[in-house]
């Protein structure tokens, strides 16, 4: 009997958990290790400073879920993981392993710009501790409004939610009758709009340049967040930008666990994988998601992150699984899905419209591509949310 540890437990890892035990069976143990008991649906915070939706919208207990797939779930915070040993550490104590899932996720780096972070005045909407501080920001924004600063800071891994931000954020503005009071202005590490990250989609920058003009927004690309003060931005090479209000997101880091893990991972704390997802020094060992190290093929004056959240992860994931299985049952060819060849496909809320993004390929080159604009209503993005909690509720891994 094998024994198979995944560290994580939203999108990658319980996407990992589940697809190991469904294509497993009883003969083998599948143990999920988190630090949270819920699963998030972290693409709809973005509606949450805004009371569209509660986190208790967005989360879903995971011991039922873990319990019907037959995956063992515990809940603690895995410390250290000892690659020679085949053993991790955990607050709640140590776990052996025969194969290894590293579905960790990011942490935030807010340290690397002086003055941005919870402990500042610039909002993240990135976790729910941070969507319910932008609330309370923002409320108090629509009392007393000026200027708003809203982007993504250098080598940030997310600007794509950012984008959505921004426009629900203008959106809210115009609902909340404080528009023509709010100077906005959208800043991104991107050499053009809609960037990405990914290299661009064709149309992309001129459909968002139409954006920014008919929402009356200024942008500036190739920006550098030099420092972050009470109530202005400023920016290296010496703009100086004034806020009343402003959300930016910070740059990934990789999971602090894989940093004080000698030999697991880089000094970022991602995990060096060729295209199967195993690890490139431990056969035994895989890494899903962001957790994932993968090569960006493409330099950008300003620092930038590629997108490994979403359907990435979930392929990934599905992809680490089904090698084990391989792995287990003494097959020597393992599947390849490179992350940059995994389909894009993305909705693009923009404040009660939407951009439906779809490509072939994540990253260039790419056969077709293309960005379909839906200015009546974001319907896609809101249908696409209850579809996946139903999914995750369901214990229904295999599905997209």
């Amino acid at each position: 009997m094998a024994k198979i540890v995944v560290v994580g437990g939203n999108f990658a890892g319980l996407t990992s958990a589940l697809e190991l035990k469904r294509k497993l069976g009883q003969g083998h143990q599948v143990i999920m290790i988190t630090k949270s008991p819920v699963f998030l649906f972290i693409p709809s915070l973005i509606w949450v400073p805004f009371g569209e939706r509660e986190i208790k919208d967005i989360t879903v207990a995971l011991e039922p879920i873990a319990k019907k797939g037959g995956v063992e779930l515990v809940v603690a915070e895995v410390s250290q993981v000892f690659p020679d040993e085949n053993k991790l550490i955990t607050n709640k104590g140590e776990y052996a392993y025969d194969y290894l899932v590293m579905a960790t996720g990011p942490e935030l780096a807010f340290d690397q710009i002086e003055g941005l972070g919870p402990k500042g005045n610039v909002s993240y909407i990135g976790t729910p501790n941070g969507a319910m501080e932008t609330r309370k920001r923002w409320q108090e924004f629509v009392k007393n409004p000026g200027p708003a600063v809203i982007g993504a800071a250098q080598a940030a891994g997310c600007a794509g939610a950012a984008y959505e931000f921004l426009f629900n954020f203008e959106q809210q503005c115009r609902a909340a009758g404080i528009r023509n009071k709010v100077n906005i202005t959208w800043l991104t590490p991107e050499p053009f709009l809609g960037h990405f990250g990914i290299g661009g989609i064709a149309g992309g920058e001129q459909m968002l340049k139409g954006f920014m003009k008919l929402l009356n927004i200024h942008y500036i690309t190739e920006a550098e967040i030099e420092k972050v003060g009470s109530d202005t931005i400023e920016l290296k090479g010496g703009t100086v930008l004034p806020y009343q209000f402003a959300m930016i997101m910070p740059a990934f880091i990789g999971a602090d666990v894989v940093r004080k893990s000698p030999g697991l991972g880089n000094e970022k704390g991602y995990i060096p994988v060729d295209d199967t997802y195993q690890h490139k020094h431990y056969p035994n060992i895989f890494a899903v998601g962001i957790a994932a190290d993968y090569p960006i093929p493409f330099k950008t004056r300003v620092p930038m992150g590629m997108p490994k959240t979403g359907y990435p992860a979930d392929e990934s994931a599905k992809t680490a699984a089904e090698n084990i299985v391989r792995l287990i049952h003494g097959q020597t060819t393992l599947k390849e899905r490179p992350m940059g060849k995994i389909p894009g496909l993305c909705i693009m809320d923009a404040g009660k419209k939407e951009v439906i993004i779809l490509s072939d390929s994540l990253l260039k080159p790419r056969k077709f591509a293309v960005m379909l604009p839906n200015p009546i209503y974001d319907v896609s993005k809101r249908m696409f949310e209850k579809y996946f909690l139903w999914k995750v509720r369901k214990g229904y891994s295999w599905l997209p």
